[in-house]
């Protein structure tokens, strides 16, 4: 088999502030191919972001502790020299920030801030080749060339999404991660990113991990889906394996799509799962969701909860799927 474009073994993360330790992320593994996209899921304080952060190098360096290993292209990214990464950022991997909103600079037309990327990881290019190549990425994510003149402000939320892929895709990167990419828009502009970001991934053939909470969006873009809890990933597979009624799931998983409206179903009221998700700083004994889950046995409160193969790479961390336990 061929090395796979991105792997990570073992990340663990921890943050520590005022000696309150949150571990924000505890002992993930995940895998990705040239080509191929991942969704990540999971509610707000999963650890989804901190992962992503995590792969670029852009974890707060006192107040964060990365233990494990990222490798890219075979190359290990945890421990890299601030120089090295920075080669990285932007022209192999590149990150569409959640809100476009901030990210963008608000002083500097839209065409300055795509050439920027261009010019730092292409020292040779002329002012002419990068206005060039500016009007050409505008041109892939569907803004008209002539508006590289204008600022940030002049641009709807959802052209502010796409100038932010427009920088993320200038280089070509053979990884793009994409942090809640269509969370402040409207559902109509959603579909349009949406359908943006999958032709672009096609025709660039980059891998793409897409971050999100909306499971609508992973069934339209993803290969592959991993559903993180509490800074772990408690189900991945194939995006047949998460989303296939029949096989067996992670009672977490169960009550995200529980929690989703069915068009073919008349109910008064949805069924969410009750409860909060733990702070990092306070994560409960044995499994991390023990203390929502509608199936919750006694071992399930203690110890640690063990990693099981299903089928053909379908991954389920639940006592109900271990050795003795209910089968799939």
């Amino acid at each position: 088999m061929s090395e796979a474009l991105l792997e990570i073994k073992d990340l663990s993360i921890r943050y520590t502030t005022d000696k309150v330790i949150s571990r924000a992320v505890n002992s993930i593994n995940l895998k990705i191919d040239k080509g191929e996209v991942l969704g990540l899921v999971g509610e707000t304080g999963a650890g989804k972001t901190t992962t992503a952060l995590s792969i670029l190098g852009l974890l707060p360096r006192y107040t964060s502790e990365t233990e494990g290993e990222i490798r890219f292209k075979g190359h290990k990214l945890v421990g890299a020299s601030e120089k090295q990464l920075r080669n990285i950022r932007g022209s192999q991997i590149s990150m569409i920030f959640q809100d476009p909103m901030t990210s963008l600079n608000p002083v500097f037309k839209v065409g300055r801030q795509i050439g920027d990327v261009l010019k730092f990881h292409n020292k040779t290019m002329s002012q002419i080749e990068v206005g060039q190549k500016v009007d050409e990425i505008l041109q892939m994510v569907g803004i008209p060339p002539s508006r590289k003149e204008e600022y940030p402000h002049q641009f709807s939320g959802g052209m502010k999404q796409r100038v932010m892929i427009a920088i993320a895709i200038a280089c070509r990167p053979d990884l793009l991660i994409a942090d809640e990419p269509t969370t402040a828009l409207d559902v109509t502009i959603q579909a349009q990113v949406i359908k943006m970001m999958r032709s672009l991934q096609k025709e660039l053939q980059s891998s793409i991990i897409l971050i999100t909470h909306d499971l609508g969006i992973v069934a339209n873009l993803c290969d592959k889906v991993a559903i993180m809890y509490a800074g772990e990933i408690v189900e991945s597979g194939t995006l047949e394996d998460i989303f296939a009624q029949d096989r067996g799931h992670h009672p977490y998983t169960l009550g995200l799509f529980g929690s989703l409206p069915n068009i073919k179903e008349k109910r008064s009221r949805l069924t969410p799962i009750r409860g909060l998700t733990p702070h990092p700083s306070e994560l409960p004994e044995g499994c991390h969701f023990h203390p929502r889950c509608p199936q919750c046995m006694e071992i399930c409160k203690t110890g640690r909860t063990p990693d099981r193969t299903v089928q053909n790479g379908h991954e389920i961390r639940c006592h109900l799927f271990s050795a003795g336990g209910r089968q799939p």
